[in-house]
């Protein structure tokens, strides 16, 4: 029996002259929460709905459970759905709106009190059955529209931006409790979404999305600390990138030239000596040091030229002697005045080099 519970071979989805989805590949695990993250325009809205009926590929297959679903209609695919306006039903209550999609499926009264009993326990909303859903916040909605999805035990729950409508706090409240409860039902589940915040917290696998293809697969940390390619190294957290050359190969590390810096940073791939390559470091793994403390592999003079406050943080504008300017964040303890002198640090472990042809 396959361990995939979905499987996109090879899709392709076109709009006109536009390709929202480009031969497009995936496999999602049984009981895995899968995220497809990337910017607006990127295919991974068309991707779910390729997923779920609501667009038939051009070219590819689509599996669920193991059978070709390419030409089955959404609603024999066994799926629970959650949007981002929430969708409810505002003439019905909170236990009616969970109680729908047993209704229209026929089973026995008694059978869907109790299956929608479980399905309000599990988001915790029991005593608010019978609001309407204009007496719920935005958190409690999304909560319903969640157990609304969930009460039949589809196959795979999908996800898209459910939680774009929420403000800043609640997002964060809400990615935990889906993260719970997807885990708790040991359920398969699709997660679409442009902010990278809920993409790393919530999900076993993220799969990073650019011109209707995936540029990178893999955990949140995968993602997050060894991107394969600039693209996936800008859209996921902050990074400082500078061009360089290779100069020497010198066992697992690589000596690079920087307009006329030299440094040395961990080799994870093949590079040939004179190869242009893109340095980054994320600003927090940079080091800063006093002008007068000793210096050592990978540290320059530079001078502060900036300086923000941000709470847990103080995020510095450095420049080199090479004029490049570096982005570097500290957790303040340590506090440079913009015009100081001082050093920088490349901790060599925590730099990265992506080959230009990546």
């Amino acid at each position: 029996m396959s361990e995939w519970m979905i499987e996109l071979h090879e899709v392709s989805k076109r709009y006109g002259d536009l390709i929202a989805n480009d031969r497009l590949s995936l496999h999602v695990k049984k009981g895995e929460l899968i995220t497809l993250l990337g910017p607006s325009g990127c295919g991974k809205t068309t991707a779910m709905r390729c997923i779920t009926g609501q667009h038939r590929p051009d070219e590819g297959r689509v599996f669920i459970g193991g059978n070709d679903v390419t030409d089955v209609p959404t609603h024999k695919r066994d799926l629970g759905m959650v949007f981002q306006n929430f969708a409810l039903f505002p003439h019905m209550t909170v236990y009616d709106n969970v109680d729908f999609p047993l209704m229209i499926r026929g089973l026995p009264k008694e059978q869907r009190r109790a299956l929608v009993a479980d399905a309000l326990r599990l988001i915790r909303m029991e005593g608010l059955e019978q609001r309407s859903p204009r007496q719920l916040s935005g958190g409690q909605q999304q909560r319903v529209g969640l157990a609304r999805a969930l009460v039949y035990r589809p196959k795979v729950l999908l996800l898209d931006e459910p939680l774009s409508n929420l403000d800043a706090k609640l997002r964060e409240e809400m990615r935990f409790e889906i993260k719970e409860v997807v885990t708790k039902l040991e359920m398969t589940a699709v997660y679409v979404t442009h902010d990278q915040a809920e993409a790393l917290a919530l999900s076993d696998r993220v799969a990073v999305m650019k011109d209707g293809r995936i540029q990178q697969i893999g955990t949140p940390r995968d993602i997050y600390e060894t991107p394969r390619t600039l693209f996936v190294a800008d859209f996921i957290g902050l990074s400082d990138f500078i061009q360089g050359n290779v100069l020497a190969i010198e066992n697992d590390r690589a000596r690079i030239s920087i307009d006329g810096l030299q440094l040395r940073v961990n080799r994870t791939s093949d590079l040939t000596v004179g190869q242009a390559v893109t340095l980054f470091v994320r600003p927090n793994n940079l080091e800063l040091l006093d002008a007068g403390a000793e210096t050592g592999e990978n540290v320059f003079e530079a001078s502060i030229s900036k300086m923000t406050y941000l709470g847990d943080t103080i995020d510095y504008r450095v420049i080199l002697p090479n004029r490049q300017e570096l982005r570097v964040q500290t957790d303040g303890q340590r506090r440079f005045e913009p015009g100081s002198e001082v050093l920088v640090r490349f901790p060599p472990d925590r730099c990265h080099l992506i080959a230009e042809s990546e």
